[in-house]
């Protein structure tokens, strides 16, 4: 059986779906280049799907706030 993607993860998972360290990725979260992820019920997770549009350039003119 096949392992199912994620649609939410956690930091060092999010970095390494980018192909960057996790103190990279914290850079960019930190220096407001990428969203904050979410936090749900006290767990901060970052939207997979929400992380490949911005890397294919798919949210650059969508006007939205992080």
């Amino acid at each position: 059986m096949t392992r199912p993607a994620p649609i939410m993860a956690k930091e060092d998972t999010a970095a390494r779906l980018l192909d960057m360290k996790p103190t990279e990725f914290r850079g960019l979260v930190e220096g407001g280049h990428l969203p904050a992820g979410r936090e749900i019920a006290g767990i901060r997770r970052w939207d997979v799907e929400e992380l490949r549009k911005i890397f294919r350039g798919e949210m650059a003119d969508g006007g939205f706030e992080w």
